[in-house]
């Protein structure tokens, strides 16, 4: 008599190596129905999400609370409070539109076993260098910013006008572009559908997928329009000091990614031998998750940046927004 089947039956493994941080080499058989439902939670997210809510009642709700008043009102005074402000400005800026495609750097991370002290351990190592492309990308603009000032596009005050984009949206659209390409192509290696940009470094630079990881969270800064990201700009720009430059951008960085870290090694804490058990039960669930996470990150920040942007100007006819919190 047939066995009846049972779930794992229905899932069909293509096991090869594994050859980097993202592609453990299991995928499972319905890959592009996993492309079809992240590139769609992508889409629902640039449909819903509402930079006001995020940038005035979250982001400037934090900055006026840890710094003691107006952040947008109060001129920052000095270097020291302008590196206290950089720190502070990136942790209110943890949320906004192009932060929530950060969080799907810790997803290849989940699941490490051994005790629970072992696997915080092994926590930090990936984040530790996770920050280190994060930092040589943000503290090289922020050195470019103290050095060239008011003449990058960044620092443009061109109003947006209907049917044109200004410089500094021109620059967002293209950075923010150009990471989310690279999300959604890391989300389809990590379902073997492409090859694997890492397969060939990694056996050498075991660390390089996280650098990367890290050097695109960097970018972040080079087409972020935050309001309070701005403000430092300002002050780093008028500056004209590389090193203060640098310095400023880099804390900006980490803020972004300090309640991430937390949030992950917590779940690493509590979680981590259950969740390992759990993928080790289906190892292409760990090509589900990662895929998921850069697909559903890269496919929000393409179309959020670019092909949303084109609508709020005029340039195309339409894209759906749900105007839940009107500005």
């Amino acid at each position: 008599m047939a066995r009846p089947r049972t779930m794992p039956d229905l899932e069909e493994f293509h096991p090869v190596p594994a050859t980097s941080t993202f592609v453990n080499g299991v995928f499972p058989r319905r890959r592009w129905l996993v492309v079809l439902f992240s590139a769609l939670g992508g889409f629902l997210l640039t449909v819903f999400w509402s930079a006001q809510f995020v940038d005035q009642e979250i982001g400037d709700s934090v900055a006026n609370a840890l710094l003691g008043h107006d952040a947008k009102a109060t001129p920052i005074a000095g270097m020291a409070a302008g590196i206290a402000f950089a720190f502070v400005s990136g942790l209110a800026g943890t949320f906004t539109a192009c932060n929530i495609a950060a969080l799907s750097a810790v997803a290849p991370l989940l699941g490490a076993g051994g005790s629970r002290w072992g696997r915080l351990l092994r926590a930090l190592k990936p984040l530790g260098w996770l920050s280190v492309g994060m930092l040589l990308v943000s503290a090289t603009y922020g050195a470019i910013v103290g050095l060239v000032g008011t003449r990058m596009p960044q620092f443009s005050t061109v109003q947006n006008v209907a049917g044109s984009l200004s410089p500094r949206s021109i620059q967002s659209m293209v950075v923010f572009g150009v990471i989310g390409l690279a999300m959604l192509y890391l989300g389809l290696a990590a379902l073997g559908i492409v090859p694997d940009p890492f397969a060939r470094l990694a056996a050498r630079f075991p660390n390089a997928p996280m650098v990367f990881m890290g050097a695109l969270i960097g970018g972040f800064l080079i087409g972020r329009p935050f309001p309070l990201f701005r403000q430092m700009f300002r002050d780093a720009a008028d500056s004209g000091n590389p090193l203060y430059g640098a310095v400023a951008f880099s804390l900006q960085s980490l803020g972004n990614i300090v309640i991430m870290a937390v949030l992950f090694l917590v779940l690493t804490l509590i979680a981590g031998d259950r969740l390992r058990r759990w993928l080790a039960a289906k190892p292409s669930r760990i090509a589900v998750l990662t895929a998921s996470a850069l697909i559903v990150a890269g496919a929000f920040t393409f179309l959020y940046w670019d092909v949303r942007l084109l609508a709020g100007r005029g340039i195309i006819p339409w894209y759906p927004i749900v105007d839940w919190f009107p500005a």
